[in-house]
């Protein structure tokens, strides 16, 4: 048999969490070198450390950290005691992590010292979490026979200074990558690389955003460039909706790229949003996987559509949002409104999920994240302060909480009346609209709907796809 050349896989933070998932994470590896020339392994954390670390340096102000570098030890050793076998390999395991945590109390205590827990800072501590679990996961990919080596990613991608959201240069990523990986690809092993993590051109420690494990994987599939990405998680691929709340959720055999980058914007936690580009921009191909059960296809993503003749494809909610609106009869045909309410909003560092206007321009109205927006009222009330005063402008008020219900599909863009059946269908259900909004693309349509209908529409708009797809 043929062996294809080269795949990344990720595995992300349940997948390596305990002594069985890890175990399982190995045998995956093991499997997948017998039908790959190279393979390289990205890693998260251990579930739920990267929140642990970052509680504590919060808490490190006020010296509360102790008792979290125990639980990190007891964590990181159960699975060392379990799955390295070697005692010698298993002792510098062990080892490695308590350096790692002896440096965790340092920076706690640096914390501590100045009283602050700078963007910096947090970086520092929140990497510690991958480093950890490269150092174990290699162990025990030796351990199981397979020739690996961990890798930090610190000394592969390049950033910016952007802490907590930092930015890949990558050309300076692809020279260092290949340099680095290429030669341990050649000797037969498997490069384990941290996720979520990179450094500046000065060496300095940066992560890329929550979850960005997965968009390590791309970066380095773009970067030395594989032939696939494999993303492996806790679910068989992408549901058309959340299976705790539609319990008849389906996985998504195959998605567009345009149809997962919409999905990934509007709530479905299966992947980083910003996975997709590199990787797109490449061409290599993408898979997400279930680590518990590896049989299963799980979802492929595609350039184009293909044979799938499905109209929609999922339906998604972005909770614990709430509606920003401006309202006034002096706004009418006054160039430069929404620039000035933009240019407010992003002063206060929020994102903004959906923007709606009436063609008559005596409202703006945009969603921004329920606990951002008090301070977003109070910023844009500044900004047209002499509007107010004037009453060109009536005034500037923030919803109770509502959620974004979005419906995606490549499909939609290619059949007449979708959205008057997916209005039809909610106006049925007796739920109440609060506002539109549906992107040029028309990969996708998304409604406003109070707090208290979230389930009741996604489960609403499921049925409909089910029945437009021909499967109901």
């Amino acid at each position: 048999m043929v062996k294809q050349n080269l795949l990344v896989m990720k595995f992300g933070g349940t997948s390596v969490g305990t002594p069985q998932a890890m175990a399982q994470a190995v045998e995956i590896v093991r499997q997948a070198r017998q039908d790959w020339a190279g393979v390289v392994v990205v890693t998260s954390a251990l579930s739920g450390v990267t929140n642990l670390l970052l509680q504590s340096a919060h808490q490190a102000t006020l010296g509360n950290y102790t008792a979290a570098e125990a639980q990190l030890r007891q964590m990181h050793q159960a699975i060392a005691d379990q799955l390295i076998n070697d005692m010698a390999r298993r002792a510098q395991a062990r080892q490695e992590v308590n350096h790692l945590l002896t440096e965790f109390a340092n920076l706690c205590r640096a914390i501590e010292i100045i009283g602050e827990a700078t963007p910096r800072a947090l970086d520092a501590v929140a990497s510690l979490g991958e480093r950890m679990a490269v150092r174990l996961l290699s162990a025990a990919l030796e351990s199981a026979g397979v020739p690996a080596q961990f890798v930090d990613a610190s000394q592969i991608i390049v950033t910016d200074a952007c802490y907590q959201d930092a930015h890949p240069d990558m050309p300076a990523t692809i020279r260092k990558s290949r340099l680095l990986l290429e030669p341990l690809l050649q000797q037969g092993r498997v490069p384990v690389v941290t996720g979520f993590i990179g450094a500046t051109p000065d060496g300095v420690v940066t992560t890329l955003g929550r979850g960005g494990s997965d968009y390590s994987a791309g970066i380095l599939g773009a970067a030395l460039p594989a032939d696939d990405v494999w993303i492996w998680t806790d679910v068989d691929g992408v549901m058309s909706a959340d299976p705790r709340v539609v319990p008849e959720a389906r996985t998504i055999s195959e998605l567009t790229y345009r149809e997962i980058a919409e999905l990934a914007y509007y709530g479905a936690k299966v992947l980083h949003p910003k996975t997709v580009r590199p990787v797109i921009e490449t061409g290599i191909g993408l898979r997400i996987c279930n680590t518990f059960n590896p049989a299963h296809p799980g979802t492929r993503l595609v350039a184009e559509r293909s044979a799938d003749k499905s109209v929609a494809k999922a339906v998604t909610a972005i909770r614990s949002q709430r509606l920003v609106t401006i309202e006034g009869r002096g706004m009418l045909g006054v160039p430069g409104v929404a620039a000035r309410t933009f240019a407010a909003v992003a002063a206060t560092g929020t994102s903004v999920p959906l923007i709606t206007q009436a063609s008559s321009e005596q409202s703006i109205c945009f969603a921004v994240p329920a606990n951002a927006a008090d301070h977003v009222v109070e910023s844009v009330s500044k900004a047209f302060a002499s509007e107010l005063t004037n009453r060109d402008i009536d005034k500037i008020w923030a919803s109770q909480e509502v959620v974004i219900i979005t419906v995606v599909g490549i499909g939609m863009i290619h059949t007449p009346g979708i959205a008057g059946r997916i209005f039809s269908a909610i106006g049925n259900a007796k739920i109440n609209v609060i506002a539109i909004a549906q992107g040029s693309s028309e990969v996708s349509i998304s409604l406003v709907v109070d707090a208290k209908e979230s389930d009741h529409s996604v489960r609403t708009l499921h049925t409909l796809i089910i029945e437009e797809n021909g499967h109901g």
